[in-house]
């Protein structure tokens, strides 16, 4: 159910820039709800959203999800020296439990989506239609993060161990 609320403000730029255009599109994302955690990415929207409502130029909006997850391969990586535990052990060895090895190379593999995504956006943003760049933003960009989370969870299954066995 999270996921679906999560996905909703993305139907709702989507939906606006089909019936209106990119700016009535940005205009609608940076006025929705956000949780705390989402606090970096609205702030990245009000910025990039901002500029491309102030200035009439799209290029801005486009830019968005590469910032966003470019900082979040940023901050993937950057979990690797603080603490004793990367941000994906973090957040899911609670739910399962694998080898410490493996919970660092799920990490880089983040990392790397995250980067990849960023220069995939950009490349579609720079060399295709603004329709092109929104419908890649919504079915693209969500289509391969749910091919890799899908990816993750099958070479997670081939580690997994009973809960409290590895430590």
């Amino acid at each position: 159910m999270k996921f679906l609320f999560d996905l909703f403000p993305i139907i709702l730029f989507f939906a606006a820039y089909k019936l209106y255009d990119i700016y009535t599109a940005t205009a609608v994302a940076i006025h929705r709800r956000f949780e705390n955690m989402h606090l970096v990415t609205l702030a990245i929207l009000i910025v990039f959203g901002g500029l491309t409502l102030f200035l009439r130029d799209p290029i801005f909006i486009k830019w968005k999800p590469t910032v966003v997850n470019w900082l979040f391969g940023i901050t993937f990586l950057g979990s690797r020296y603080i603490g004793k535990r990367t941000l994906v052990e973090r957040m899911m060895s609670h739910a399962i439990s694998v080898p410490g090895p493996v919970w660092a190379r799920i990490n880089w593999a983040w990392v790397v989506f995250f980067v990849g995504m960023g220069v995939l956006n950009l490349y579609v943003a720079y060399n295709y239609s603004e329709d092109t760049w929104v419908n890649f933003k919504l079915f693209g960009m969500m289509g391969l993060t749910i091919a890799f989370v899908f990816i993750q969870a099958f070479y997670l299954s081939r580690y997994m161990t009973p809960e409290g066995e590895n430590e």
